[in-house]
């Protein structure tokens, strides 16, 4: 497939800045819907407006070959619905109207129900739609749906990128910080039970990396994946003929262990570890098959390697 442009939804966004560097790189010409922050570049034309305007949303996908949903909100009850579920549904419409050949949208694992339900097997594509409390989960089953039944009703060639929770920079130092979660600011990425001991380590500022347990007091398995490994996916999924008319799970190379994880932050960074029960939350595995059968998608950042670059990445900020 020969394409010469493409619209984009979200590219001022985590994951949009990222996907305009792959696009510069394939050598696109870009459309963006700007909405509040600018997107610069060779080779983009910024369109000035709303994702909840059909006007707006038909202006920059008119002419285009592929077009990129990357546009969502988070736990945000004012927001969520027009952005994420109106904004899809629009952009839906214009590609029906004006015959694009690839619409990829970027979903989420949240759309698998992840750590919230037991999950005796690996999550694969197959997996029903059970979104997890709260709005982001919601409108992640929606976007999906949405999309599937464009696919079915009006052949619109739908390609989901569905997402593990996604890692750049320091962003895993983050997440294993006690002091940073102990008050978790969306559900799902924050801790479970936190005892009076470590209530009092926190209020002493004193750090500890912590493992995550289950209702059993085992060690909590979950996936997660870089940003580099979701721009491969990206990069292979972008004008692949194989890749119209699928979803795939895109994630590390394998899930994680607690223990492993915090044991080896804490000898790399001299931190003590500290174990938080989790009993609300289950271990889970993304099966990552079918994008690396069909796409070729080989992840390259395992948790140690992420783990690594997080560290490095701190240090050159200091």
């Amino acid at each position: 497939m020969s394409h010469k442009t493409l619209a984009i939804f979200g590219a001022s966004g985590k994951l949009g800045r990222h996907a305009l560097a792959v696009l510069a790189r394939r050598g696109f010409a870009v459309r963006a819907l700007v909405h509040r922050t600018p997107v610069t570049g060779d080779s983009i034309t910024s369109v000035t407006g709303s994702i909840t305007d059909a006007k707006a949303v038909d202006e920059t996908v008119r002419g285009a070959d592929i077009v990129v949903q990357l546009a969502t909100a988070k736990e945000d009850a004012d927001t969520f619905f027009d952005v994420s579920i109106r904004g899809t549904f629009n952009i839906l419409e214009a590609c029906r109207r004006h015959g694009v050949e690839q619409f990829i949208l970027f979903g989420g694992d949240a759309a698998l129900g992840i750590w919230f339900y037991p999950q005796p097997i690996s999550l694969d594509e197959n997996h029903p739609l059970t979104a997890y409390p709260g709005y982001y989960a919601f409108s992640k089953v929606m976007e999906e749906t949405m999309a599937g039944q464009y696919a079915i009703q009006y052949g619109v060639p739908v390609t989901v990128l569905r997402s593990s929770w996604v890692f750049e920079r320091d962003d895993l130092l983050n997440h294993f910080s006690l002091l940073r979660n102990v008050n978790p600011a969306e559900p799902g990425h924050g801790f479970g039970e936190v005892s009076d001991e470590v209530l009092a380590l926190v209020r002493a500022k004193h750090e500890r990396i912590p493992i995550l347990t289950d209702a059993r007091g085992t060690p909590l398995r979950r996936h997660i994946v870089h940003v580099d490994d979701v721009m491969q996916a990206f990069d292979r999924m972008l004008g692949n003929p194989s890749a119209l008319g699928q979803t795939f799970n895109i994630a590390g190379p394998a899930a994680f262990d607690y223990r492993a994880a915090a044991e080896y932050l804490s000898k790399k960074l001299g931190v003590p570890t500290v174990e938080i029960p989790s009993p609300k939350y289950h271990p889970f595995e993304i099966n990552i098959t079918r994008a690396r059968t069909v796409l070729g998608y080989a992840p390259e950042n395992d948790f140690f390697r992420m783990a690594d670059r997080a560290i490095s990445e701190r240090k050159s900020d200091i």
